[in-house]
């Protein structure tokens, strides 16, 4: 029985995680009209790295020599994945870009395997990405720039996953994230200052920034260490491959965004394929934005 709740509490964990990581996106996109994409990342990533600062305080421990280079490279794909994503939804749905971000992940998995039944899931993940890429003879296509800024945050992803699994042998889970946000932020953070200028520290913008900061961030990746701890890895894999579909929700419940059928069976095939590969052997998988 003890174990039940144990496992219970791990499920519980994941699905806010990827609920809140949804809903910050959501609101993270309702502040594009005002302080755009690039300042839209810049208080994220700022917030975040302050909140992980605080939680995890990684002065405690910080890496020597050589180990720096791991957590730059990390932190720059997870900066690198962080603005692209928000560059795409900008452009194009919450759910479709989520769907065609997990496709990093997702090739990173596959590759890795020799299994002749994987190439089912990548079949799945395939044509899952041929049915969202933009129709060039619609002119009420999804947008091509967006799908690309899509792609390459899944891109980014896998680098966080490669660079991530590298530096966690380093430091703990929580000061590795702590110290790659904090290199995302001194890169991006002046990104956003120098494009959206004072409007970035006005008083309605910085509490929403903190909150999109703490949703899409620091509580999600806190939630995800729990639920890492208490369950295995291929399950919790799976239970993470339902995020295009909660993103999808997250963005036609606050987005109002409604995406048509033939998209709703793209991203469950993304989805099919994300399950398959969750039973690739030694499959890793670590949140993305």
């Amino acid at each position: 029985m003890q174990i039940n709740r144990v496992l219970l509490t791990a499920i519980g964990c994941v699905l806010l995680a990827m609920v809140t990581i949804q809903s910050g996106a959501s609101l993270a996109k309702q502040l594009f009209p005002v302080v755009g994409p690039e300042g839209t990342t810049a208080l994220r990533l700022g917030f975040a790295a302050a909140v992980l600062w605080l939680v995890f305080r990684p002065w405690r421990a910080l890496p020597k020599g050589r180990d720096w280079q791991s957590i730059i490279i990390y932190g720059l794909c997870l900066g690198g994945m962080n603005i692209l994503f928000y560059l795409s939804i900008d452009r194009i749905p919450l759910g479709i870009a989520v769907a065609l971000e997990f496709t990093g992940p997702l090739a990173l998995a596959l590759l890795g395997s020799k299994r002749k039944t994987d190439l089912l899931w990548v079949g799945c993940a395939i044509a899952g990405i041929l049915l969202l890429l933009p129709d060039s003879s619609s002119a009420e296509g999804l947008d091509l720039t967006g799908a690309l800024m899509a792609l390459g945050a899944g891109a980014c992803w896998a680098g966080y996953i490669l660079f991530g699994t590298r530096t966690g042998k380093q430091a703990s889970g929580g000061i590795t994230v702590a110290l790659g946000m904090t290199v995302a932020a001194i890169v991006l953070v002046p990104v956003g200052v120098v494009s959206q200028g004072l409007a970035l520290f006005s008083w309605e913008v910085l509490p929403l920034g903190l909150l999109v900061g703490i949703l899409s961030s620091a509580l999600p990746y806190s939630l995800e260490m729990v639920a890492l701890r208490n369950m295995p890895t291929q399950t919790f894999s799976v239970f993470m491959s339902l995020e295009p579909a909660i993103a999808a929700l997250a963005g036609f419940i606050i987005l109002a965004e409604q995406l048509t059928l033939l998209q709703w069976s793209a991203i469950g095939l993304v989805i099919v394929a994300s399950i398959g590969s969750s039973f690739t052997p030694k499959k890793v998988i670590e949140m993305g934005v």
